[in-house]
Parts: C-alpha cells; structure tokens; sequence
C-alpha cells in the first residue's frame, strides 16, 4: 500500500469509528461487535504507526499519549459559566415559576427538566468541527485548561459529524460502578477513600498524567452551549436534539414540561427512580426552555435568573448493628465491615455496610449492638454515619481490633502515620490470590495469559500459593484447568519463561511492596541494581535516596524482614528470575551537559530504544521532553518516520539531532548499550 492509499484508507477507518462511536455513546445503539470494533482500530493504528505523518489530533487513536503536564495553564471562558441557585422544597421551585412568570408576564411557562448529574462541570471548544480546548468551570471566568485529560474521555467527542464552531457545557461523572472499584483500590492501598463520585470525578480529571485520567472509567453529558453560531434555533430543547446530531452525547432522560405542575411531576418521579441509574444524580435543574425569554430574564453575577437547581433530599435510614466482620484486601489491610439488619434505602435492601478503620469506629463510639443511621456514600456504598446512643440498652459492645490476622494468625501491624491494620504475612491466604493478580499484571512481570480466571483455577486447584511457583509449573499442571489445551498451555509456559528476564525494577513492583509504586521501584532497582543489595539495605540508605520517604523506608524493611518473603525470593532465583537490573549511564555533571535545563522534543521511532526509555535518560542528564514542538524547544531529537512535529522544527529553525547523535550525547553505542570505555 502507497502512501496515497494508506492516507484514503486512514480516513475511511477514521470515518467509520466516529460513526460507530456516536451510535455507542451517543445513541445507545452499537452496529458492530466489539470484536469488529476493535480490528478497525487495530488497522487504523498499524496504518498511523507506518505513516505518523498522517495522524491527526482528531484521530480515535489519540485518546491517550500527551507527556504528563507540570501544571494547567488557565483559560478565560468566553461566556461565563455561572452556577444555578438552589431549591430544596416544591415551594421554592413554585417560587421560581412565580418570578419567572411575573417578569415576563406570561401565565404559563415552558420548561425542560433535566437530570443533575453529579460530576464536574466543563466546557469543551470545537473548531470547524474539531476539539481543540476543554476546561473546568473554575471561578465561572477562568478555568484551567485538562484539554489532554478530557481526550481520554471515550465519550467526548474528538471529532463532530459537522465542520461547526461550538462551545458546549457539560458534566464529567464517574459511573457508580466505577466508582466502588476506585474506593475499593484506595482503600486496599491505605490512600484516602473519594467521598463521592463527584469527587473522585474531579480528582480523576485534575491529574497532571492523562495515562491516570484514562485509566478511570469516566463519562460525560453534555447540557448546553456556551457560544455558537447557529441562530435558527430558538429553544433549549431544539439545541439539545441538534447537539446531539453533532455527535455529542445528551442525556435522554429529560422532558419538556408545560407549567410547574408537570415539572413537579417529573421531579417526584425521579426522586423515586433515581437509584435506577449506573450513575449518580443529586436533583433536577430546570430550565425556561425560549432562548428569547432566557435573555429578557438574565442573569446575577453568580446565577442566571432562568434555570433553577432541585436538590433531592438525603436519604438516611435506622437499623441495628448485628456484628463487625473483618475482611483481608490484597495490600493486606484488614477493613471492618457492617454486618446490619436488613433495611431499606435508597432503593435498596442494605444489609452491609464500611466502616472503614478502627480508628473511625472509637471516634464515633460505634458498638456492636447499637441502633446506627446509615445512608448510601455517593449513592453507591452503604455508610455508617453514627449511632443513636439514646437507644442503647447496656447490652451493646465496644469494637476491639484484634492483634493477629483473622485468616492466617500471623501478627497485624499498623505502619507510623496509617490509620489501618495489616497482615504483612505474604503468605495469607485472603489476599495471597489478588497479590499474584498484581504480580503477573502488564506493568509488573507482563506475564500474558494469566489472567484474574486462570490465577483463580492455579489458586483452587492449590498449584500456585506464591509467585515464585508459578516458575515452576508443568504442562500437565496447566491442562488440568478448565478451556486450556495444549497450544494454550505452551503458550502460557513460554511467557512465563520470558518474564524471567525482565528488569529487577519490575520484579521489585511485582512484589507488591507498600508504597512501592512503579517510579520508586526502578529508583530503588537504579540505586541498588541485585536484590542482595537491596534486601540487605539499612533504613539509613535508603532515606538517602531523595524519592524516598520514612513511609516507604519502613515498608521497605519490614517486607523483606519476613522469612516467607526471604523464602519466595530463594526460589524465584533458583527458577532463574532475574534479580539483577541493567546499569544505566551515570548522572550527568551539573554544569556542562549538553541537555541540562534544555526543552527537548521525541519524534518518529528510535531503534534502540523506547520513547519512555530516551525521555528517562534525557531527564536524567537534566533535560525536559515535552510533547509539542514551539518556540521554547532548544531540540527535536528524531528517528524514522518523524512526522509533523520534525517539519515544524525545521519550519520554527528549532535543532535537530538524529539517533545516532542523541546516543553519542548520552554516552550509549549504536545498540542503545553503556559505552564501558
């Protein structure tokens, strides 16, 4: 296939996962299988990789790849985003309807009653059909510019159905299920739980790494328009059906209403059904529906005199505390749990409930026995808020944690600064399973095959207690588990004889460490380079080491003080593992490097290295690798097929240095290797 071609056959794939994207997001109504789906993407993105001078912004393969940003840059909205007042009674909506009427002297008003959906409110920029800008509502004047971030966002558009100029509000929320997967992963890793959804929404959208936006399932609806040129619409109504025509994804669940009485209707029926919905709304915003009556009515400075917010009132419920059960996650945390009589709620029957740690637990005087209120956590996890100490009876208990693990006996521990108790015992069977999940992960030993299914059957079938046994199963092991044959099995035997030669930086994530993340694990793998030296290393040495803190210190020396843990890594060495990391070049002299405090841009595909590996180095010579190629960048360092980004450079008189220059500067031979002499 010619360049012409590819470029004719890069559109037409482009044009037919925008279609089908609309009609899955928008539309509810997908036309192809995933499967189908994805071998369209698959084809796209093999085309991009062959001919990178032909990828667009607007392309469904950019969703994700912007380098992570060092702060977000402000943006002025060109029509202020002003919040709505609220309503917390029927009279206060009547209210609302009563001035409405009053100032433009009309007996009944139209309105459209939406949906509140309880995310963080945006506004996305398009250009002649194109997302160029997505900001958050800041101060309603000033935002800050998460254009990266909401690219990631497979519900937002990166390309309308028209070549229009528009700029649209709306709201990003993440789903409830989401939602309770987040929580539970925090919770599991000692981090702060999300109040709501709302706000794991907005944490979720205001990372600097869009990699970590991404990673969360969000969504967004948009709800209005901030600007646009299209003046034969006259009502809210017609702009959300034309909105939705440009590929933009409007919720559904909204009516037109004549008069207050309909919009009340329409408020009580949703005030019961709510809970229906995979996501959270906290009331219904009602809008005067006459583009011509929005302007007569105006706004304050804070709020337009045209829309209204109808908060639904929280939902609490009473009910007896039976017991406090005590569940062990993978991280080891052991997470008191509720154990309620059944009791209705939010349109459900509750009959658990978190209580998160012991210490929450003392604070509230919470006992086994008591009469508790309980309300739904972001309309998802049942809660116990407190107790109601004027029903007790004398008979109630107070909640003691016990010292040893509830599921292998070992002792529990509470690390300085934690609220939570843990087993640190890697043998304990209750989080033995999601550890080797983690273990065998992409970022960790990437060993592919085994997934969370086949690691549950190893688990069962008591083939696998620890990672290192996974080294040394046999065929005949494998072919007892259920859909794997031979060819399966075989496959699985050699990712797993590859996995062995990984970095000691991966094996040290895989372990699974408290507070050892990816980054700390190749700065300690870095600093170490063999496990000897970095089992053996004094809480003294590693605190020496700038990235590391007293937390991760501690965690450090109490995970390989453990004999089962001295045990699993004898055996992993004896099956070959890799305990070694490979020596990078040294750090580069403060004064005179050529990269030090210099803005570099990669382009194109290196042949001896990754992008992540040559912007690891650039940073370690005291460079700045940053995405896109302007005024500020000191050099473009490019391999084959670099693109735009190497025609911009050339076009701003920017510097170029090909691979093998960049290599030379970095001190590595043609073969991406540390020159020795």
């Amino acid at each position: 296939m010619n360049r012409q071609t590819a470029a004719e056959r890069i559109r037409e794939l482009r044009e037919q996962i925008h279609r089908h994207n609309i009609q899955y997001y928008v539309y509810d109504n997908p036309l192809i299988s995933d499967q189908a789906y994805d071998a369209l993407m698959a084809e796209l993105m093999e085309l991009e990789a062959k001919y990178p001078d032909l990828v667009t912004p607007d392309s469904p393969t950019q969703r994700v790849g912007a380098a992570p940003l060092e702060a977000f840059n402000k943006v002025t909205h060109r029509t202020p985003m002003l919040s709505l007042n609220n309503a917390f009674q029927e009279g206060e909506l009547r209210d609302f309807d009563r001035r409405v009427r009053q100032a433009l002297q009309e007996d009944v008003i139209d309105y459209v009653v939406e949906l509140k959906v309880d995310g963080l409110a945006i506004s996305l920029r398009y250009e002649n059909g194109v997302f160029v800008e997505g900001a958050t509502r800041g101060d309603g004047t000033v935002g800050e510019d998460i254009t990266q971030n909401l690219r990631t966002i497979r519900a937002i558009p990166l390309r309308l159905t028209e070549p229009v100029n528009v700029e649209v509000r709306g709201e990003v929320y993440m789903p409830k299920q989401e939602f309770a997967r987040l929580n539970q992963e925090r919770e599991e890793q000692g981090e702060p739980l999300f109040a709501n959804p709302r706000n794991a929404a907005a944490g979720s959208v205001r990372q600097l790494d869009p990699q970590i936006t991404a990673q969360r399932a969000l969504s967004c609806f948009v709800y209005g328009v901030g600007e646009w040129s299209e003046s034969s619409i006259s009502r809210h109504s017609e702009a959300l059906v034309r909105l939705q025509q440009l590929g933009f994804r409007v919720n559904p669940e909204r009516r037109l209403c004549r008069g207050i009485d309909e919009v009340w209707h329409y408020v009580q029926e949703w005030t019961e059904k709510r809970h229906q919905l995979p996501y959270e709304i906290d009331g219904m915003v009602v809008k005067v529906d006459r583009f011509d009556w929005q302007e007569r009515l105006g706004a304050t400075a804070r709020s337009p005199r045209w829309a209204i917010a109808y908060k639904f009132p929280e939902e609490e419920a009473v009910t007896r505390l039976v017991d406090i059960e005590l569940s062990v996650g993978r991280t080891g945390v052991v997470t008191p749990t509720a154990i309620l009589e059944p009791v209705k709620l939010a349109g459900t029957t509750v009959r658990r409930a978190s209580l998160h740690n012991e210490d929450l637990i003392r604070e509230k005087d919470i006992r086994i026995g008591d009469q508790v209120v309980v309300k739904k956590a972001g309309d998802i996890i049942p809660e116990v808020v407190r107790p109601v100490p004027e029903a007790r009876t004398g008979e109630e208990k107070p909640f003691r944690m016990p010292e040893r693990c509830p599921e292998c006996d070992s002792p529990l521990v509470k690390l300085d600064g934690e609220v939570a108790w843990r087993c640190i015992n890697p043998e304990c069977r209750a989080h033995l399973r999601e550890g080797l999940i983690h273990f065998v992960s992409r970022n960790a030993m990437d060993i592919t095959g085994l997934g969370e299914k086949v690691i549950t059957q190893l688990f069962e079938a008591g083939l696998v207690r620890s990672p290192a046994d996974l080294y040394f199963l046999k065929k005949e092991d494998l072919l007892l588990l259920e859909r794997m044959g031979e060819k399966s099995a075989a496959n699985l035997l050699a990712a797993i004889e590859r996995s062995k030669s990984n970095p000691l930086s991966r094996l040290v994530f895989a372990l699974g460490i408290r507070h050892v993340g990816e980054k700390a694990a190749r700065i300690l793998a870095e600093r170490f380079e063999t496990m000897d030296r970095l089992m053996a290393a004094t809480e003294e040495e590693l605190l020496a080491i700038d990235e590391i803190g007293p937390k991760i210190a501690q965690s450090i020396r109490a995970y390989f003080a453990q004999p089962a843990v001295q045990d699993m890594l004898d055996r992993l060495r004896q099956a070959g593992v890799n305990m070694r990391q490979p020596k990078k070049a040294p750090s580069a002299s403060a004064e005179d490097h050529p990269f030090r405090g210099k803005t570099i841009v990669l382009t194109g595909t290196l042949a001896s290295m990754t992008r992540q590996e040559a912007s690891a180095l650039i940073e370690q010579f005291g460079g700045k690798v940053t995405s896109s190629v302007s005024r500020k960048t000191d050099w473009v360092i490019y391999g084959e097929n670099p693109g735009s980004k190497l025609q911009r450079a050339q076009e701003l008189g920017v510097a170029l240095m090909d691979e093998e220059t960049f290599l030379k500067t970095v001190g590595y031979t043609a073969e991406g290797k540390r020159e020795t002499s």
